[in-house]
């Protein structure tokens, strides 16, 4: 069993769509662990505030078959793969950590590299796992974060909450 990692955002009807896609990976894995979730500004194109959280959970699933998974979770939430990168989504989950394995192959990517680009992936993956090792490098996921946090590079969003049961 792998430790997976994910993020989850939303932008479109976020309470509904975050709390309805963190059921479906409990469904599909059982018990996930979940951080904070923050309120952050949209990245890369002008459109309404994410909500965006960082999950864990075991799997013995290949990253390529996770990523189906996900896929398909986003698209019976209303998820349009449009060719923009950067769009409104009603959610999106994207693998960031396969235990602590280096990947680019496959179309996949581990860790993913906006963990060290984007607050709102950095910031609650630093809540859940403060002290898990970005594979590769030595710092923490806590130093990472207060490192951009200190330079000014990153700005935290604003934690806000939702019932996601337990």
């Amino acid at each position: 069993m792998n430790r997976i990692l994910v993020s989850i955002g939303s932008n479109i009807d976020r309470r509904k769509h975050i709390a309805s896609g963190v059921e479906a990976l409990r469904e599909a894995f059982g018990e996930v662990a979940l951080s904070p979730i923050y309120e952050t500004p949209a990245e890369g194109f002008e459109g309404d505030d994410f909500f965006n959280l960082v999950a864990g959970f075991d799997s013995d699933l290949s990253p390529e078959a996770l990523n189906q998974r996900f896929k398909a979770i986003e698209a019976a939430h209303g998820r349009e793969r449009l060719d923009e990168k950067f769009a409104p989504r009603t959610l999106d989950i994207d693998l960031l950590l396969y235990g602590d394995e280096i990947i680019d192959a496959g179309g996949v990517q581990t860790p993913r590299d906006e963990i060290l680009r984007y607050a709102f992936v950095l910031q609650p993956l630093a809540d859940l796992v403060p002290d898990g090792v970005y594979p590769g490098r030595e710092e923490t996921f806590a130093a990472l974060w207060r490192a951009e946090l200190d330079s000014g590079r990153m700005k935290p969003g604003r934690r806000v909450s939702i019932d996601l049961g337990t």
